[in-house]
């Protein structure tokens, strides 16, 4: 008997599990069908909320691995074959179904990963867009074509890759997966993709949902584990390009050896993303978009604002700002009136607070302190509440590492030059933002900082998929970036035809061995 996800469209979590219920299985997803691992190792999906744990994940057997990646080389020779209109039909019915099962994929999210319900429906949609996106695949994947010389002509198509191996990271359940699974759908590739262990749900629903839509078996599988399932899928030859989107240390491994075993990798590594704020700025404005932006998710965004630089006056709103962040509420994600979940386990809360108190010592002033707060009724959740340091210095912990929490740090500048080059320095690109109402103080700001990712006005300043995610410097490894007309690129390949077809009678033509110049 086929065994099927415990959730429907209709029928998913709306709370949390008690202690003694029985944890759910995750299920491999293997030529349209879920599969039940027979491994002898499992990792414990906690509830970020409650610590209770909600499922259990394999680390996918040898046997397993190979079996999902050989369903998508095999699927992918004739998948590719399949006319680009019929792959925009199956991406249309996706969408569909991504809209119907919209709020049961955010509350697997909830339950897994500890986000608030609403901030899981951002992370559903913003996959969404993609998908959505997906679907202008005709009008995004047109050839071109020139006549080169008399009776010569030069055409140029983008033919996709083959097997893709999308490896994703637990803070976007749902939109990581969705960056890569359409576009490669459309594009003709087919994919293997490993969720997080942490936060698994969100992809197998998608799974789901793609057989569902039509879609053939192989053409996307879902596969569990930590190192050996990566590896397999970074040094396997039959996987042509990898996607990653998670941690430095992760991505500059898998990284080097992908690219070292010849395949193409596109990697979105970490940030340490600044906002800054002049004088003439709409100070309400930036004091409910910097909250927003600092402590959303429990600043479990790779373009989460960590860093304020106020410039000049404005060291005098933060006062402001910490008076908004104390009326931020931290509770259960399936509770409305929260602001923010928990972080996603003990260690990274651990973790975060001893960044905080290193940097209390190193001389940071803590003008608001998160630490030892949770709801009543959660007390085991891995609750950290907004947290701001203030004078901080570039060298401090709390600057130079990405904490991955609800925690702002403040630094204090004169003029917005010293604030540029604070950003400059910095070794991440991932984004930045200005707030400010003059033109030209944001037309230098824009043309001087050096991040892939700028908001004017705009405190995360990610792209919709008609445009790409364009994180640079050590927040990126790759040439080509995630979605828009670059993950196009990155995920086909050029190929260029060169006809003669003469409008006069044959004639035969001179022998000759020298360069043709097409004159």
């Amino acid at each position: 008997m086929a065994v099927q996800l415990s959730s429907t469209a209709i029928a998913y979590p709306t709370g949390h599990t008690k202690e003694t219920d029985k944890p759910y299985p995750t299920f491999s997803f293997i030529n349209n069908a879920f599969v039940e691992s027979k491994s002898t190792e499992w990792f414990d999906v906690h509830d970020p909320t409650t610590n209770f744990v909600v499922s259990k994940v394999p680390q996918s057997t040898e046997e397993e691995l190979e079996e999902a990646i050989e369903s998508s080389h095999i699927a992918f020779q004739s998948w590719k074959k399949v006319s680009i209109i019929k792959r925009q039909q199956f991406a249309f019915k996706l969408v569909e179904l991504l809209r119907k099962n919209f709020d049961r994929i955010a509350s697997v999210i909830v339950l897994e990963q500890g986000k608030v319900f609403a901030d899981a429906q951002g992370d559903v949609l913003r996959g969404l867009q993609v998908a959505e996106q997906a679907c202008s695949i005709t009008s995004d994947l047109k050839g071109s074509f020139l006549e080169v010389s008399a009776d010569m002509e030069t055409s140029m198509a983008r033919e996709p890759l083959g097997v893709i191996a999308s490896i994703c990271p637990f803070n976007f359940p749902a939109m990581i997966p969705l960056w890569t699974l359409p576009l490669a759908i459309v594009t003709g590739n087919t994919t293997v993709i490993k969720p997080s262990e942490r936060a698994p749900g969100a992809a197998l629903i998608i799974a789901e949902l793609v057989e569902k839509a039509g879609i053939p078996p192989g053409v996307v599988n879902i596969v569990h584990g930590k190192v050996p399932t990566v590896n397999k899928l970074i040094r396997d030859p039959r996987v042509k390009a990898v996607t990653f989107v998670g941690s430095n240390k992760a991505g500059e491994y898998i990284y080097q050896e992908a690219t070292k075993h010849g395949k193409r990798c596109q990697a979105n590594l970490g940030a340490k993303n600044h906002l800054v704020v002049l004088p003439d700025a709409n100070r309400s404005q930036f004091v409910n978009s910097i909250n927003g932006a600092a402590f959303g998710a429990a600043g479990q965004r790779c373009m989460a604002i960590s860093v304020l630089i106020c410039v000049g006056e404005t060291k005098n709103w933060v006062q402001d700002v910490v008076d908004y962040a104390k009326g931020l509420k931290i509770g259960s994600g399936f509770d409305h009136s929260s602001d923010l979940g928990p972080l996603v386990t003990p260690n990274a809360k651990e973790r975060a607070e001893k960044i905080i108190e290193k940097s209390i010592k190193q001389g940071a002033e803590i003008l608001l302190d998160g630490r030892g707060k949770h709801p009543e009724q959660y007390a085991k959740g891995n609750f950290l509440a907004p947290t701001i340091l203030a004078n901080v210095k570039p060298d401090m912990d709390c600057y130079v590492e990405e904490i991955f929490a609800p925690v702002l740090s403040v630094i204090n500048v004169q003029t917005l030059d010293e604030a540029i080059e604070i950003i400059n320095k910095c070794p991440y690109g991932n984004g930045t933002s200005v707030f400010t109402t003059s033109g030209p103080a944001q037309q230098k700001f824009t043309k001087n900082v050096d991040v892939g990712q700028i908001g004017v006005n705009v405190p995360i300043p990610v792209p919709l998929p008609m445009f790409s995610f364009t994180g640079s410097r050590g927040s990126f490894l790759g040439d080509l970036n995630f979605y828009g007309q670059a993950g196009l690129n990155f995920l086909t390949k050029p190929k260029t035809i060169t006809r003669l077809w003469k409008t006069s009678d044959y004639e035969d033509s001179a022998k000759t061995t020298s360069m043709p110049t097409h004159t």
